[in-house]
């Protein structure tokens, strides 16, 4: 179990953040955050989400942090760490929730002090709404939790990192490179999210939604989208984006030339197929 004499600061108080926060204040840590809105902080202290906070890079609450989370966007991210490391304590462990990983782990690694260890993690949960009042620790249950190491991290923080993960009720602990974790989020994440945008686009007939179904809505879910966040993110992991979309492509392509082709027992085989390896994804 994570030392809960660890004093813990959350870095962006918002959806990600105020989670992590709500799941280690009832774990019994002492957190404190840093975030840009007042009215945030207000709330999280009110549901006793966080036990101080500040809109400024406070000195006295980062010099005493033990570990540091990082809940922001990527670039600003990165720009944090330029400004303000030298306020870290040496020996502060920092990790982050950012859903790219190899730019990032690359520019903060090769620019942060020596006595300090960043150890990048992923938690693969998340609402479709953002803001601290959305903040839900129950979304950390019965998700995956990715960390990612490079050759810089010891063996200590990893399973620091991992334990983090475990102290925040997630079900599975994985460890990737950074560089495998990019490939593979493409696919499950921000595929699955591009899909879900421009099939809300792709037909514009009004009063579609007097008739939809729970399928339509199921498949469309994430399509409320944070435009700023998932547009940086697909960005930063273009070149694996598109490669994921073009094999993506090619599918749809090939399953629509069954369509066209009348070739029943080829659509039904792709069908059955799909229904077998959906299966594996299920929540235990």
């Amino acid at each position: 179990m994570l030392d809960r004499n660890k004093r813990i600061l959350i870095v962006g108080l918002g959806l990600m953040g105020g989670s992590y926060a709500m799941a280690l204040s009832r774990q019994g840590y002492s957190v404190s955050a840093i975030t840009l809105n007042r009215s945030d902080i207000d709330y999280a202290l009110e549901r006793r989400m966080i036990v101080s906070g500040s809109t400024e890079p406070d000195p006295t609450l980062i010099g005493a942090a033990d570990i540091i989370v990082f809940a922001l966007y990527p670039t600003v991210f990165v720009e944090w760490i330029k400004a303000h490391q030298g306020l870290f304590r040496p020996g502060t462990l920092i990790t982050d929730v950012t859903g790219v990983k190899s730019s990032v782990v690359e520019q903060v690694q090769s620019i942060l002090r020596d006595d300090v260890e960043y150890i990048a993690a992923h938690p693969m949960a998340g609402r479709e709404r953002s803001g601290v009042e959305y903040s839900d620790d129950g979304v950390f249950r019965g998700a995956n939790y990715i960390v990612t190491p490079t050759e810089k991290n010891t063996r200590e923080a990893i399973d620091a990192c991992c334990e983090l993960g475990r102290v925040l009720g997630f079900s599975r602990i994985s460890e990737l490179s950074p560089a495998e974790h990019d490939e593979m989020i493409a696919f499950l994440s921000q595929l699955t999210h591009c899909i879900a945008v421009t099939l809300m686009t792709c037909n514009e007939r009004e009063g579609l939604e007097k008739y939809t179904g729970d399928s339509f809505r199921d498949l469309t879910r994430i399509s409320k989208i944070n435009d700023v966040m998932w547009s940086e993110l697909f960005l930063l992991n273009r070149d694996a984006l598109l490669r994921q979309m073009d094999s993506f492509a090619e599918e749809f392509a090939r399953f629509r030339g069954y369509l066209e082709s009348g070739d029943r027992e080829a659509m039904q085989k792709v069908m059955r197929d799909a229904g077998a390896r959906r299966a594996l994804f299920d929540k235990k």
